[in-house]
């Protein structure tokens, strides 16, 4: 082990060159056109025992710990950022990508397993469980700074977020059918339904307690905020699990009414947890980077088995799924065909892979390294291509503005301030007035105007355009009718 040999400081001083190496490869990750989260990994490859021989490290119990906690803090920020009226159009479709169209992938891939690898049926349906679901981690990554068209990047970030739970449970009952003799395939029916139900009611009022609580307390430091609404996202997956429900699940749905609901100190909560979120991406993909053995893991045997697997989760099972799913429902065969396509597996097939491991399964680490190498596959291949398959279909849209943020000035417990920043567009009403002849409520001040990218010190006569970023400062009590003023919309010319 690296800290027998040199000590807790150089173990210290390894963690702060790991993050920083992270930071940098997220930076320059899109140009050389690869996922970040396959660069993570390839660092914990490097640096591990079959590598540089840096750190030495074996235990999957200990990986399974750190990948749930940033699952936790992924599938929570990922939650928080989507918005509940893209997400409205495409929930259904989502669920059913989400609840059968897993079923589907794990049963193709999984009968695949079976025959390639020549196990029992039950343990080839294990490893169809464990590659079923797609990866919040992976999509939500991908997806952040692509100009993907808002439906697809909707169902694909609400697939992605709920079908973790759905691949959890069919792992965790193909485990308890192959340990337990006794165990019934039909007694795993109601066990479903009643995981997803107590997940989906604990994940609403939790989500809704955090959010009265977030708005209510009043702290002195808008630090503690963020770790406030953090707590209930690690509160919500602890009360589901240990209430028999599923705790992924909970966290993304309290997430979402978190996400979706006025908060104080907003931009500060979704700053911290975009960053810890990234932080919990690099720790969680380099020690699952350090897990694999390259050594064990780049053989002709797994390369073989991998890429065949590889090629029927992509190319049959995903397809296959995806299309079955979304009968019936308004998507176009170039829309289906991106959705197949965008089906990324990351960080949750390699953690679940974990799971046979800790139970001890027969064939437990040859699952466990397939498993590795059809993500790394995947990542790979789709990952690097879904802007360049998104541009062939005709399926980009505008580029990504950025979001509206609140900048608070000072503690809620001290004043009741907030700096506003909002960008226009042609659609506003404000869009081509003086800003004298706007209606603000008192105590609202527009202190500058960047348009352009130059700095402009607006005054009574200034006209507001398209595309003008707004810094506003407003008193708490009247953000919300400024909200309105800045959101409504211009109407209709009238013949």
């Amino acid at each position: 082990m690296f800290i027998g040999s040199f000590g807790i400081d150089s173990f210290v001083l390894l963690g702060g060159l790991l993050l920083i190496c992270g930071v940098i490869v997220a930076k320059f990750s899109n140009r050389l056109g690869l996922p970040s989260l396959v660069l993570f990994i390839l660092v914990g490859m490097i640096i591990g025992s079959d590598g540089l021989g840096i750190v030495y490290f074996d235990n999957a119990n200990t990986a399974q710990l750190i990948g749930i906690c940033a699952l936790i803090i992924i599938l929570f920020e990922g939650g928080m950022q989507t918005k509940w009226a893209t997400v409205r159009s495409v929930a259904v479709p989502s669920l059913s990508l989400a609840t059968l169209g897993v079923l589907l992938t794990s049963g193709i891939v999984g009968y695949s397993a079976y025959l390639i690898f020549n196990v029992t049926l039950l343990e080839g349906l294990l490893f169809g469980a464990i590659v079923g679901s797609t990866d919040a981690a992976a999509v939500f990554a991908v997806l952040k700074e692509r100009n993907i068209k808002a439906k697809m990047g909707a169902t694909l970030e609400a697939e992605s977020g709920t079908n973790d739970p759905m691949a959890v449970f069919l792992t965790l009952s193909f485990i308890e059918l192959i340990s337990n003799d006794s165990s019934s395939i039909w007694g795993l029916i109601p066990s479903f339904f009643w995981q997803m139900g107590l997940g989906l009611i604990f994940g609403l009022i939790l989500g809704k307690i955090a959010s009265v609580s977030i708005n209510r307390i009043k702290l002195e430091s808008s630090g503690l905020y963020p770790i406030f609404s953090l707590a209930f996202a690690l509160l919500a997956y602890s009360i589901t699990q240990v209430a028999g429900g599923s705790g992924f699940l909970a966290v993304y749905v309290a997430a979402l009414v978190i996400g979706n609901s006025e908060l104080t100190y907003r931009y500060s909560i979704f700053q911290f947890n975009e960053g810890f979120a990234w932080m919990s991406q690099i720790l969680m993909f380099i020690i699952l980077g350090l897990l694999s053995f390259p050594g064990q893991l780049f053989t002709w045997d797994i390369i073989g088995s991998g890429l065949l697997l590889s090629l029927v989760l992509i190319f049959i099972a995903r397809p296959i799924a995806v299309y079955l799913s979304t009968i019936g429902m308004k998507y176009t065969g170039k829309e289906k065909l991106f959705i197949s396509w965008a089906g990324l597996r990351g960080a949750v097939p390699i953690v679940l892979a974990t799971f046979p491991v800790v139970a001890g399964l027969e064939n437990s680490q040859l699952f466990f390294n397939v498993v590795f190498f059809i993500v790394l596959t995947s990542t790979l291949l789709q990952g690097s291509t879904i802007s360049y398959v998104a541009k062939k279909l005709h399926l980009t849209g505008p580029k990504k503005d950025t979001p509206h943020h609140s900048i608070e000035l000072i503690s809620i417990g001290k004043a009741t301030a907030e700096m506003v920043q909002f960008q226009t567009n042609k659609d506003l009403d404000l869009v081509g007035k003086k800003l004298h002849e706007i209606e603000f409520p008192n105590e609202v001040t527009i202190t500058a105007i960047v348009r352009d990218e130059e700095l402009i010190t607006p005054y009574g006569e200034t006209e507001i355009k398209a595309g003008d970023f707004l810094y506003i400062l407003v008193a708490s009590k009247h953000e919300a009718k400024l909200k309105k003023i800045l959101e409504k919309k211009k109407q209709p010319d009238v013949v």
